[in-house]
């Protein structure tokens, strides 16, 4: 493999786990999501609450002062003006007005000799106009008041803040009691604001440090708080693996630690538990391998025995008892079915105990299920639709006591003819056996595969050892492959067997490399 490829596979697996922790389901994330929720949250409330009291303080500040400043001119300036000044007199008394401490523009307003309305602007022609000032002030500030009770004034100073091109302004106005000019002054409030924004950017910018804190401390406390619990789940998925002696080391008094000790509680009892059932399972296993070998010795000598009394049976000399021959038949059969009834304890105990192994070759299928079919002198019972030249790496001889459970149990108890087809692909090669019989009752199917399962409880003897199926399931198994039974819609019973055309990778998983 290139350095590329090794980075590039590199880069993959680091790029899995990343996303992994990010996956929205992680306790850890969401723990983050949480603190920084909260800190959010948090922040952005006391940031808007101090920006909001300090804005007020810094604009009534501003404004007071401005006001004040006004109000004093407008006593002291405008109200010695005579009640029908001049321009001159006005645009002279608006600059003086201006000149004050706070710097604000000033228009005022009054009535000549001659009925004439003219104007005194602190800025000119191009300054401070009577347009710059709203409707609403102007209706508010030339609305003359009621005098009574604590009113003792005509007329009131009035003020309101606008915003001109951007630029946020004071605006405020009145007019001299006892007939005279009428006064507006504008002030730019633009330093005021320049402050607030450099206050809010101050808080955002501690909003977002307190952000990046809260989420470093949250994955602080996550890890301090999620590192016992992958411990855990390690040490679960070691458990499910089988590795019954996996446990946690305990530290600390917390929940976390007596979860742990619950976790090498339950460990310990299952590991317990498991070797005594294996224990079990293994003494059950021997004493069947045993009770096998041994009854193979006296069922040889039985089996030569009856051998030579069926002998006698199809002898034409007549030698046998007709009281006798009923018997002599029964001893027969049932030694015959004893010795099938062993051969397939003593395979299933191969399977129990992990020791049986294949024998691979690479064969020809359709020969293969025609020798079974011709061995058994099933062909004028058996339909074969399977085409020669499909080759596959298997263990002839499993394969043959696949077939030969499968087809004698479609002869037993289906219904001829019975059909055997054969497909293949480029990985797999896959044979239906199938009956025309009444098929399998559905309550019997999940059970068909089951050791000594008896479809009627009302037949518990049969010539079948009750092991056949079960004994093909797990040869189908240890190659690889896949039995399955089914009801066909046309009516009758269909075994599919699966099988891989070439198994050697999963003969050496599975065995160690021990097949050959």
């Amino acid at each position: 493999m290139t350095q590329a490829a090794r980075a590039s596979r590199g880069w993959s697996a680091f790029r899995k786990r990343f996303l992994s922790r990010l996956r929205f389901t992680s306790l850890r994330l969401r723990l983050v999501v949480v603190f920084g929720a909260v800190a959010l949250a948090t922040a952005v409330s006391a940031s808007g609450i101090a920006y909001w009291l300090n804005r007020e303080a810094v604009l009534t500040r501003a404004q007071d002062a401005v006001l004040k400043d006004f109000r004093t001119e407008m006593q002291n300036r405008a109200g010695a003006l005579p009640e029908r000044p001049s321009q001159t007199e006005l645009q002279r008394t608006a600059a003086q007005m201006a000149n004050s401490s706070q710097r604000f523009s000033v228009l005022l307003v009054a009535t000549d000799d001659v009925g004439r309305t003219v104007y005194g602007n602190s800025g000119g022609l191009s300054g401070f106009s009577l347009d710059d000032v709203p409707e609403s002030l102007r209706r508010a500030v030339n609305k003359q008041q009621t005098v009574a009770g604590a009113n003792r004034a005509s007329y009131h100073l009035f003020w309101q803040r606008v915003v001109d091109h951007g630029t946020p302004y004071l605006v405020a106005g009145t007019k001299v009691d006892g007939g005279g000019p009428t006064g507006y002054m504008r002030k730019s409030l633009e330093p005021e604001a320049k402050d607030l924004n450099s206050l809010a950017w101050s808080l955002g910018i501690a909003t977002g440090l307190a952000l990046i804190g809260a989420a470093l401390i949250a994955q602080a406390a996550s890890t301090t708080v999620l590192k016992p619990v992958h411990r855990l789940g390690v040490a679960a998925r070691r458990l499910g693996e089988g590795k019954l002696d996996t446990r946690l080391q305990v530290s600390g008094t917390d929940e976390l630690a007596d979860l742990s000790r619950t976790f090498n509680r339950a460990a310990e009892a299952l590991e317990k538990r498991v070797a005594d059932m294996a224990a079990r399972d293994e003494a059950s296993r021997r004493f069947v391998a045993d009770m096998s070998h041994e009854l193979r010795t006296p069922l040889t000598a039985i089996t030569a025995v009856t051998e030579v009394l069926e002998e006698e049976l199809e002898a034409e000399t007549g030698s046998m008892d007709p009281m006798i021959e009923p018997a002599v038949r029964l001893v027969v059969s049932e030694t015959r079915r004893l010795n099938i009834l062993v051969e397939n304890l003593m395979e299933v105990t191969r399977f129990d105990a992990g020791t049986a192994r294949l024998v691979l070759d690479y064969v020809d299928v359709s020969d293969q299920i025609t020798a079974c079919i011709d061995t058994r002198a099933w062909l004028d019972a058996v339909e074969l639709d399977a085409e020669r030249g499909i080759h596959a790496r298997l263990d002839p001889r499993r394969l043959d006591v696949i077939l030969a459970n499968l087809i004698g149990n479609a002869l037993k108890h289906g219904g001829s003819p019975v059909r055997v087809s054969v497909r293949a692909s480029a990985d797999d090669v896959v044979i239906a056996v199938r009956d025309h019989g009444p098929g399998i009752p559905e309550e019997v199917l999940p059970h068909v595969f089951d050791r000594f399962y008896k479809a009627s409880a009302s037949r518990p003897r049969s010539d079948g050892s009750g092991l056949g199926l079960s004994i093909a399931m797990e040869n189908a198994h240890i190659h690889g492959g896949e039995l399955g039974a089914a009801n066909s819609p046309e009516g009758g019973a269909v075994f599919t067997l699966r099988l891989p055309r070439d198994i050697s990778d999963t003969v050496e998983r599975e065995d160690g490399g021990a097949a050959s």
